[in-house]
């Protein structure tokens, strides 16, 4: 698996994940930039994902839902923030109703993702800040961050075709 490490920072509010993948900075941004390969990844097995609207540049949206095993939906919603192509992107990340609209109750996130050259190879840095520790906990209640670490090792199988 190419996840290295995961800090959980209830002090600053943070979780971060890093993976090494022995492809090129290009091949791994093209995992986010292109929605049906973005498809192929995020979400874990059980859990795909169905992008609906990638656009992926500063202001832009993008919208997805997750489908589970019971066929029930769940929706997101990235707000850009920050599109530096191909090393770095932010997002805000907010739980989402079937319309879009923001699920109230939940938490929402500030994701900033960081794709460096490293010893042939790539560093993904992912790192999600909360607005309290209150979220930072029903974030990770939800089951997320096994999510993502499920979803990242499909990330792997897409980057040795």
């Amino acid at each position: 698996m190419s996840i290295t490490s995961i800090d959980t920072d209830p002090d600053r509010l943070t979780v971060t994940l890093i993976a090494d993948f022995t492809a090129s900075v290009e091949r791994v941004w093209e995992l986010w930039a292109d929605p049906r390969k973005l498809e192929r990844w995020w979400g874990p097995p059980d859990y795909p994902a169905t992008f609906e609207k990638h656009d992926l540049v500063p202001g832009g949206e993008v919208t997805y839902f997750m489908t589970g095993p019971d066929g029930g939906r769940s929706h997101g919603l990235w707000r850009m923030t920050a599109v530096d192509p191909p090393t770095s992107l932010e997002f805000t990340d907010v739980f989402a109703n079937a319309d879009g609209t923001p699920i109230s109750d939940m938490p929402v996130t500030e994701v900033s993702v960081h794709l460096t050259e490293r010893d042939s190879g790539t560093r993904m840095e992912t790192r999600q800040r909360f607005q309290s520790r209150e979220d930072l906990e029903k974030w990770l209640d939800t089951g997320t961050l096994e999510g993502q670490q499920q979803a990242i090792a499909q990330m792997d199988v897409l980057l040795d075709l």
